[in-house]
């Protein structure tokens, strides 16, 4: 497998051929009256507020509609999160994330919603960094988990909370590697980031994205990327994948995107589905974005997104259920094991 930026999916032009070869989704007749709301469910600068953010452009230009960006962050993303499913507002109120955490809240108790209640559109895919604060004396992620194991729960690991992309990805290494750690949690992955980079923690295992700046300017020192393949991340280099230490660790795909309840009526969704294959698809902002923040570029919708966000939502279910971190059997909720 090559490196992440260069991973081996459809790229926006062979989405657009398939579309063209299959008819596409039909054109819905929605004209959006008045502005959009987007729920952002985590604090301000974190990796799904850049997202949305960069996706805003887009989507103004393509619907002829004001989008607004709200953050509402709190318990996990659920809070957000639940004020888009109950909004009731003929589709004009929506969230966005990781789909891995919007599918894993009935397995965490957080929110009562399946990621099948949602109408899944998909822009980019994020990679976990296990990043240190530059002042540490560690220089590879074997340092590290030596380290961890030798002092055990001692080292300070800074993440967004339990059932955010951070916090599943050390709570996975961890289960890997049998070590102990401190975790801190913050409202976002955004303050986790600074806070390591302040030296307040020592870890963060937040996303590239949300460590990007403080890895090239040199106040995070990045260890290993939770992926089998290196990332090369704009502004820095090379990170090595975790698979050069730890050969079996499990890695699936952490989609990120915009997601509408299921409940908005037919014609959003058509409208929205036409969006993606003709404009989402296309669009420059988007990939440079990525580009630049050490993500890959999957602009996916419908069935196909469905299928694909599944095995990170199994990994991170089965992974907290295991770590003893929930009582609910992912199988009860409609989530088998991988």
């Amino acid at each position: 497998m090559g490196k992440i930026s260069a991973v081996t999916m459809l790229s926006a032009a062979a989405l657009a051929a398939t579309v063209a070869v299959t008819g596409g989704p039909a054109l819905g007749d929605w004209a959006p009256d008045r502005p959009i709301t987007i729920i952002v469910p985590w604090g301000a600068g974190g990796s799904t507020d850049q997202m949305v953010r960069a996706t805003v452009p887009a989507l103004e230009d393509a619907l002829g509609a004001s989008v607004v960006v709200v953050n509402q962050p709190g318990a996990s993303g659920s809070i957000g999160t639940r004020s888009a499913l109950e909004a009731d507002d003929e589709g004009y109120t929506w969230t966005a994330g990781a789909a891995k955490d919007l599918g894993t809240y009935p397995v965490t108790g957080l929110l009562e919603t399946r990621i099948t209640d949602w109408n899944l559109y998909l822009t980019v895919a994020n990679v976990a960094v296990v990043g240190v604060n530059a002042d540490t004396p560690y220089e590879t992620l074997d340092d590290l988990l030596a380290a961890m194991e030798e002092a055990t729960g001692e080292v300070t690991v800074a993440t967004a909370g339990v059932n955010s992309s951070g916090g599943a990805a050390i709570g996975a290494l961890a289960a890997a590697t049998g070590v102990e750690y401190r975790h801190v949690t913050y409202d976002g992955g955004n303050p986790a980031v600074i806070a390591t980079a302040s030296g307040e923690t020592q870890v963060t295992t937040q996303l590239a994205a949300e460590q990007a700046e403080m890895i090239q300017a040199g106040r995070i020192r990045p260890l290993a990327v939770l992926s089998d393949a290196p990332l090369d991340l704009q502004g820095y280099g090379e990170i090595p994948p975790v698979t050069d230490s730890l050969p079996d660790y499990p890695v699936a795909v952490n989609y990120f995107g915009i997601f509408v309840p299921g409940t908005a009526p037919a014609e959003v969704v058509a409208q929205l589905d036409q969006v993606w294959a003709d404009a989402i698809t296309q669009d420059q902002g988007l990939q440079d974005y990525a580009a630049g923040r050490g993500a890959v570029f999957t602009p996916y919708w419908g069935e196909d997104a469905q299928a694909r966000v599944l095995p990170a939502i199994q990994e991170m279910a089965w992974g907290l259920f295991d770590r003893n971190e929930t009582e609910v059997d992912p199988e009860s909720v409609g989530i088998p094991r991988r």
